[in-house]
């Protein structure tokens, strides 16, 4: 089986994204390397990161690069000889290759899987589905975070049972799931999308609030794209701004140096478990093949483990857990 990798998208890209290949297959076996991107510049790259077999190494040449300020369905439409076109339409066409890596525009990546690899059949849109890490030290899903930004309620029930499969397949979790906490919380959609909801034969819990997304209460949280990507993005900002609040308390005075170098290490451990792009990157559930998209700023070690999120995705037949909860979806079609 083969991973596609798109070797030109994301802030690192090339160097760090052909580090994070030759990461993974230096440390796993069972699957080969697609790369696509310039090819005599991938060849040469290569010479920086010798592996024991080169062979399990295939380069799609593509010239062109697509831009996070591009509008992503005229990059997908005019820019054929783009990384992301031709690592999307390989992982189309061929049959061994079971998904695809990108750490590129996160609308064209996702417009692209969209249109060239095609919907699975019954999924209105597709969601993007970063997997959050919880202060009881569990993991939730939030679906969707940025691909949808205006959606109906039926959608949402979609969201949610492919959260809930992606949850019991990849996590192993039970299917515990909630949308915003009083009954009537909300505007009008996820008034709909409550009573909807209801219907399922999921465990739906009720609405809840913003801050307990990683509270370790709840394992799939549903909404829309617009909210979705603000709540995920006010989460790092406020982490992020969190963190340097208190290096900046600790290095105020002598004594607070010393008791943070006392603890260094038990921050170290807190903006490891908090990273949620360490391991790898979001999948994009609902396409016909394992799509991850990975952080514009992946280096190597997150890009080898989104790499091995497609391997494992595929071992754990997610795309046939997916397609197992479509029967429920018949009353959101």
């Amino acid at each position: 089986m083969k991973v596609v990798v798109d070797i030109y998208g994301g802030d690192n890209a090339p160097h760090e994204i052909i580090a994070g290949c030759v990461d993974a297959m230096r440390k796993y076996k069972g699957f080969d390397i697609v790369m696509a991107g310039k090819s005599e510049q991938i060849k040469t790259l290569l010479k920086d990161y010798p592996i024991d077999d080169y062979s399990r190494i295939e380069i799609c040449d593509a010239q062109e690069v697509i831009s996070n300020d591009e509008v992503p369905t005229t990059a997908i439409r005019n820019k054929k000889n783009s990384s992301l076109v031709v690592a999307l339409e390989k992982t189309k066409s061929d049959k061994d290759c079971i998904g695809m890596v990108s750490a590129g525009s996160t609308g064209a990546v996702l417009t692209g899987a969209f249109l060239k690899i095609g919907r699975i059949k019954g999924i209105q849109r597709p969601a993007l589905a970063p997997v959050l890490p919880t202060i009881k030290g569990g993991s939730a899903v939030l679906i969707d975070c940025g691909a949808n930004v205006d959606c109906k309620a039926n959608m949402l029930v979609q969201f949610a049972l492919m959260g809930n499969a992606y949850a019991k397949t990849m996590l192993n979790i039970e299917n515990l799931l909630s949308n915003g906490t009083e009954d009537k919380k909300g505007n009008e959609l996820t008034h709909e999308a409550f009573t909807l909801l209801k219907q399922t034969d999921l465990n739906f819990v009720g609405n809840m609030e913003a801050r307990e997304i990683i509270s370790g209460d709840y394992d799939v949280i549903v909404c829309d794209g617009f909210w979705g990507n603000i709540a995920l993005k006010s989460l790092e900002g406020a982490f992020l701004s969190l963190m340097s609040l208190i290096k900046a308390e600790v290095m105020s005075s002598l004594k607070t140096k010393i008791a943070g170098s006392m603890l260094k290490k038990n921050f170290k451990n807190i903006a490891q478990k908090m990273d949620y792009n360490k391991n790898g990157g979001a999948p994009f559930l609902g396409v016909e093949k394992i799509v991850i998209k990975s952080h514009g700023s992946s280096r190597a070690e997150s890009i080898c483990g989104s790499i091995m999120q497609v391997v494992n995705m595929h071992k754990n037949n997610l795309i046939v857990n997916l397609k197992n909860e479509l029967p429920n979806t018949e009353q959101a079609e």
